[in-house]
């Protein structure tokens, strides 16, 4: 078990990694998993979180994912080609870069991570602000 990787590139703090796909491994096909998930090889395929238990799931820099994503909480620091669906909160570090839209509550995102895609807010009370780290160390606000 990795616990509370953050550091750089990879999971949300406090979080206990269950699953661990390393970097030289490949896995073609749609992953369904709980708990906590961390990529530093690659996925050809859906990756989701189990509705009814908590997950979280961390790409670091050499992590890449061909698919759509659909977890609770995500850190990315590395690659995602796909729709990224985070219904609780969302941390794209400086080497993210994403190609897809991307559904987010809360958005954390440091200077130099790329979207090619759309930014879409799925809350509802106007809590998801969206907050850029600059190069000076300071956040900004982004409605």
């Amino acid at each position: 078990m990795i616990k509370g990787l953050m550091a750089n590139n990879s999971a949300p703090k406090g979080t206990a990694m269950d699953t661990l796909i390393g970097r030289q491994t490949e896995v073609t096909g749609d992953l369904v998993f709980a708990g906590g998930l961390h990529v530093d090889g690659r996925v050809r395929g859906n990756v989701t979180a189990t509705v009814d238990k908590p997950a979280s799931l961390s790409i670091a820099e050499s992590g890449v994912v061909e698919g759509n994503v659909q977890v609770a909480n995500i850190v990315i620091n590395g690659r995602v080609t796909g729709d990224i669906h985070a219904t609780e909160r969302l941390v794209l570090g400086s080497k993210a870069r994403v190609v897809g839209n991307v559904h987010y509550k809360v958005l954390q995102m440091e200077a130099g991570a790329m979207i090619s895609g759309q930014l879409i807010y799925q809350g509802g009370d106007g809590a998801g602000i969206a907050l850029v780290k600059s190069d000076a160390g300071k956040l900004a606000r982004v409605a």
